[in-house]
């Protein structure tokens, strides 16, 4: 929780006002019974009218100003709490962005939403309570006491039974209240989980006829955390009640006690009307305590969960900024400018024709005891077509996951254009690079909008230009409002298919070095798959191309296909070579063609 607070130093200035305005109001209100007592002693006791009036007014006076200072107060706390949740939630997502995929495994992508929405949530709530309250109590409950004291100082003594016992009260409550906190934001992370999953798979659910397991799995988390927040409201709602019997009791032994002072002599009525006030400011003063001490154990089970993410480094990082790293990527973006020279310029440097390199790479997926990937070993040349084909779970997706650095891999070398990726920069590799995914995705925008982004700076020439090597000019004219029309969030209004090609254009507005392709034509029909990869072949001509694919059509034409099996290489070749030499891709294609197809 104290390093969470570190965050307010660009509002350390504010947090001082708060504390001054804070100050005042609180002196404001110790004053108020002290005037009141004179009033009672002296201008009632006596008659007296005009004293009546004129203690009355500094006693409107002193009640205005502590009005004053607590709006002024709550207004500027309220602006620095929500500053302060504004910078830190931009903080754990600028952090959050630089996470590998193994990262997000780890935490979980509910829990992330959690800790970067409801955990924050919760740290503002408390510092708005922090700096109108951390203050005002102690100011409150010392003011009180020396006010009190100085009105009688017998009476005061009745403080040492009643403090020890609510400072009690608080730290056994509190003591009972942390672990629950603590599990209470763990159940909400399982409720989001299971309403992120929910949301996503409705069309799975409603095809399957599982909206009543659905409606129980769902039940379930949120029973379990409505017993949760059921049992913590129970422990919180014994405080007040707790409190206000141990205040009552407490007057009511002033008031008895001081009935006798009353009648010895030693004690005035107005004195004892302002010492009931200052007990009641100290007993509420704790009582303001105890509400911080309720809110701190759940605020420092958030800042736990949210340092927890904070602190969380990724695997993967850029290697340091030295002269050799730059020389590095002076040399990566001189060989990434070789495809625009002359064919016989180039052939000059033959090795620079090799674009990407897999050397010996294994990988394994965190917590797995057998390799996703092993012995990988080949090269990847500009101006071909590389295909990788392999049964279901083969490690095809796993293999062009490692290019982009969204993983790294257990050992051996991936090398572009000569240098190992984990040399460069993330952002200089992934420059380079043109990466269309399994699952198609869309952001919420225009269909210019999610082209572009791939390059933010694309003409609009350049937009259409690679929507009509993508198939997808012929649909996007045909909607409303052409580039413009809108897409829902996740493409919800468009086709597989649509959204595969949409995300091909992506990639090819780019005019990467590296195209990888995974199994990015399977909502494609035969016909559009045919087309796209005739003008691709147009337009790849100086690039290096990585597909991956599930159809043998489609990749039947390539220079080369490498045949995965158990993250192995089972052969490389062309068609005709593999269907010679490879049992597994012969497999493969009489899984999918006829005999003369194949031929």
């Amino acid at each position: 929780m104290t390093r969470m607070l570190r965050q307010l130093r660009p509002y350390y200035g504010a947090a001082v006002f708060i504390l001054l305005l804070t100050f005042l109001q609180t002196m404001s209100e110790l004053f108020l019974p002290t005037l009141m007592a004179d009033i009672v002693d002296t201008g009632i006791a006596h008659g007296n009218i005009p004293y009546i009036w004129r203690i009355g007014s500094y006693m409107l006076l002193f009640a205005a100003l502590g009005m004053v200072c607590s709006i002024t107060a709550s207004y500027f706390s309220a602006r620095v709490a929500l500053g302060f949740g504004r910078d830190l939630r931009s903080r754990v997502f600028s952090h959050v962005e630089h996470f590998s995929l193994q990262e997000f495994d780890r935490i979980g992508t509910a829990s992330l939403i959690t800790r970067t929405t409801n955990d924050i949530t919760q740290l503002q709530q408390v510092l708005t309570m922090l700096l109108r309250m951390m203050l005002m109590a102690p100011l409150m409950m010392l003011g009180g006491i020396i006010m009190a004291v100085s009105k009688q100082a017998q009476l005061s003594l009745i403080f040492i039974v009643v403090i020890p016992v609510l400072g009690l009260t608080i730290w056994l409550i509190g003591r009972r209240g942390f672990p629950l906190f603590k599990a209470q934001q763990k159940k909400l992370d399982r409720l989001n989980m299971v309403i992120r999953e929910n949301l996503t798979g409705i069309r799975v659910i409603r095809a399957f006829n599982r909206d009543r397991y659905e409606n129980v799995r769902f039940d379930g988390a949120s029973r379990d955390l409505a017993d949760t927040a059921i049992r913590v409201n129970k422990l919180m709602a014994l405080m007040m009640p707790m409190m206000m019997l141990i205040l009552d009791v407490s007057i009511i032994c002033i008031v008895g006690f001081g009935s006798f002072q009353i009648s010895y002599g030693n004690m005035q009525v107005g004195d004892l009307m302002a010492f009931v006030q200052y007990a009641t400011q100290i007993l509420f003063s704790f009582l303001m305590l105890s509400m911080i001490f309720i809110m701190i154990p759940r605020a420092s089970a958030s800042a736990a969960r949210v340092n927890e993410v904070l602190d969380m480094q990724p695997d993967i990082v850029d290697p340091v900024a030295t002269q050799a790293a730059s020389g590095t990527v002076s040399a990566v973006a001189a060989d990434m400018n070789t495809r625009a020279q002359p064919a016989d310029q180039a052939n000059n440097h033959p090795a620079r024709d090799v674009v990407l390199e897999f050397d010996g790479v294994e990988f394994f997926y965190p917590g797995a005891e057998q390799p996703a990937l092993k012995r990988i070993s080949f090269q990847a040349r500009r101006g071909e077509v590389t295909a990788i084909i392999g049964g279901t779970g083969s490690g095809k997706s796993t293999l062009v996951n490692l290019i982009p650095r969204f993983y790294d891999v257990s050992a051996g070398a991936i090398r572009l254009n000569g240098h190992d990726v984990r040399e460069l920069t993330q952002e200089r590799l992934r420059e380079g690079v043109g990466y269309v995914p399994q699952k198609a995705l869309l952001f919420t925008g225009t269909v210019a909008d999610n082209i572009r982004y791939g390059k933010p700076d694309a003409t609009q020439e350049q937009l259409v230009h690679a929507a009509q090597i993508a198939q997808a000019d012929e649909f996007i004219s045909r909607m409303p409002e052409g580039y413009n029309s809108e897409i829902t969030q996740g493409g919800s209004n468009v086709s597989g298919g649509q959204k595969q090609r949409l995300s091909i254009a992506r990639a090819l507005v780019r005019q990467p070095e590296l195209y990888i392709f995974d199994d990015s034509f399977s909502a494609l029909d035969f016909k559009t798959d045919a087309k796209l990869r005739a003008a691709l072949k147009q337009e790849t001509v100086n690039a290096t191309v990585l597909m991956v694919a599930q159809r043998v059509s489609t990749v039947r034409d390539a220079d080369q296909i490498i045949v995965l099996d158990e993250g192995e290489i089972a052969g490389i070749g062309t068609h005709h070579e593999l269907m010679q030499h490879s049992e597994v891709y012969r497999e493969i294609v009489s899984s999918q063609l006829s005999e003369e197809e194949s031929a």
